[in-house]
C-alpha cells in the first residue's frame, strides 16, 4: 500500500478542482489556510466566498492521525476498536448563488487502522452527489452518465450498486425525502486490492469536474427571481439538517476533535426555514419534489435489463 501516492494524488486533485472553479467563477479566488491538528496531522482548507457564480465553496484536504478509533468509525467494525488510525482525503461542497445551479458534494478518502505487530487494515471511500433546487432532466442524466462512466471499467454492477448506496445514504428519514438526485457513494472498499481500489478513487475524483462543470456552466447565468432565491434558501435547510444530524463524515470529524471550521465548511452561507411550508401543486418547486427528489433510474438501465 502506497499512502504517499494517495496523498500526492489528493493534494493535486484539490488544486485542480480549485483552479477550475476559480476560472468558472471569474470574480473570486479560493483563500488558503493550512492547519495542524494537536493530536497529529493537519490539512489545507480552501474556501471561496461571495464569488460571481459560487456563493460559497469549500475544498478541504486533510491527513490526520489519532491514537484511538472514534465511535463513528467502529460502529460497523467493532473489531477495530482500540487501534490507532490514519485518515486522508479531499472533501468539497459547492453552493452556487443562482437557484437554478445545483449544490454539489464530493469526497475521496483513504482510512487506515493500525496496531503494532499487525498489518494495517485499510479501506477507501468516496463518491459525489448533486442537490438541485430546480429540476432539469438533462442535468440529472448527465450527472449519472458521468458517474456510470467512472464506474464502468470496474465492473458492470459497480454503478448500480453505488448509485443505490448513494440513494439510501443521502436520505432524511425525519423528512421522508432524499437530499438530492444522488450519484455515487462507497465505503469500506478494499476487496479489489490496493492498486485497483486506488485506480477507482482516481476515476471518481477525476470524474467530479466532468460531471459538475457542464451543469454549472449551463445554469450559472440563468435569470432568477427573488421568490426562486427564497425557495433555494428554504431547500438549503434540508442540506443543513442532513449534514448536522446524519452525516458520518461530520460526526467523525467532531468525534476526533477535528478542526471545526473545516468540518462545517460544507454548510451554506445563507439558509431559511419556514413552518409547515409546501409549494403549490404543479409549480416548478413542486415538480422538484415529485419528479426529482426520489430514487430514479436516470439512465434507463432497469428498463433495458427488463427487455433483454
Amino acid at each position: 500500500m502506497d499512502a504517499t501516492a494517495v496523498e500526492s494524488y489528493l493534494t493535486g486533485l484539490q488544486s485542480k478542482i480549485c483552479s477550475t472553479l476559480e476560472s468558472i467563477d471569474g470574480g473570486a479566488t479560493f483563500a488558503t489556510e493550512s492547519w495542524d491538528r494537536p493530536e497529529g496531522g493537519g490539512g489545507v482548507s480552501r474556501v471561496l466566498a461571495e464569488g460571481d457564480v459560487i456563493e460559497k465553496g469549500g475544498v478541504n484536504f486533510s491527513h490526520v492521525v489519532g491514537a484511538g478509533m472514534p465511535a463513528s468509525a467502529t460502529q460497523h467494525r467493532p473489531e477495530l476498536a482500540g487501534r490507532s488510525f490514519r485518515a486522508m482525503g479531499v472533501s468539497l461542497v459547492i453552493h452556487p448563488r443562482n437557484p437554478h445551479a445545483p449544490t454539489s458534494h464530493a469526497n475521496v478518502r483513504l482510512f487506515m487502522a493500525e496496531k503494532p505487530g499487525e498489518e494495517p487494515v485499510w479501506w477507501m471511500g468516496g463518491g459525489f452527489d448533486l442537490t438541485p433546487y430546480y429540476g432539469y432532466e438533462e442535468d440529472a442524466v448527465h450527472w449519472h452518465q458521468t458517474a456510470k462512466a467512472a464506474c464502468d471499467p470496474f465492473g458492470e454492477d459497480t454503478y448500480p450498486r453505488l448509485k443505490k448506496w448513494c440513494d439510501d445514504y443521502f436520505y432524511l428519514p425525519h423528512r421522508k425525502e432524499p437530499r438530492g438526485v444522488g450519484g455515487l457513494l462507497y465505503d469500506d472498499l478494499n476487496e479489489w486490492g490496493f492498486d485497483q481500489t486506488f485506480a477507482f478513487m482516481r476515476s471518481v475524483g477525476d470524474g467530479f469536474l466532468s460531471a459538475y462543470v457542464p451543469i454549472l456552466e449551463r445554469r450559472k447565468d440563468a435569470p432568477w427571481t427573488e421568490a426562486q432565491r427564497q425557495w433555494q434558501l428554504y431547500r438549503r435547510g434540508r442540506y443543513v439538517e442532513f449534514n448536522l444530524v446524519h452525516d458520518r463524515g461530520t460526526l467523525f470529524g467532531l468525534q476526533t476533535n477535528g478542526r471545526t471550521e473545516a468540518i462545517l465548511m460544507s454548510l451554506p452561507p445563507l439558509v431559511r426555514w419556514e413552518y409547515g411550508y409546501s409549494p403549490d401543486d404543479g409549480s416548478p418547486e413542486a415538480t422538484l419534489m415529485t419528479d426529482f427528489l426520489r430514487p430514479r433510474d436516470w439512465l434507463g438501465l432497469e428498463t433495458a435489463a427488463d427487455s433483454r
